[in-house]
């Protein structure tokens, strides 16, 4: 079956320059739920010759957003922060998956997850955002 994108998160994306630059690419989708993959590329590593820490960070922050927007209300991040658990390589495949753990009328807090492209738990995300009373207008 294929991943029916959410209207939410397909206008966030259209308007997200960095997201598109890191190749991310949307897998799938529902309320409360976000799972994204990109590829890592060699402009992306550090001196260490590893992906930078930003580049794990950004990809579970995406997914991180999409899932915590997905409900229908505006909602921004207050609080993040990530374990990064094994070196990520150029060409490795990282997969994403944001998960709500609790949701009230004004907070929320996500776990992502970031593997590899051999299910290796690579970084761990936690984040917590703020719901505004802002409805995306769809």
């Amino acid at each position: 079956m294929e991943n029916q994108h959410l209207p939410i998160v397909t206008q966030m994306f259209d308007n997200d320059a960095f997201s598109q630059w890191l190749g991310i690419e949307r897998l799938e989708e529902r309320p409360g739920y976000a799972k994204v993959k990109m590829q890592v590329r060699q402009e992306m590593t550090n001196g260490f010759d590893v992906a930078h820490g930003g580049i794990s960070f950004s990809l579970a922050d995406s997914a991180f957003a999409f899932a915590s927007n997905s409900r229908g209300k505006h909602a921004v991040s207050i609080d993040c922060s990530i374990n990064h658990l094994k070196p990520v390589h150029t060409d490795d495949i990282l997969i994403a998956e944001a998960k709500e753990e609790s949701c009230s009328a004004k907070l929320a807090t996500y776990i992502v997850r970031v593997t590899n492209q051999d299910q290796a738990l690579v970084a761990l995300f936690k984040g917590m955002v703020y719901r505004t009373n802002k409805d995306w207008e769809v």
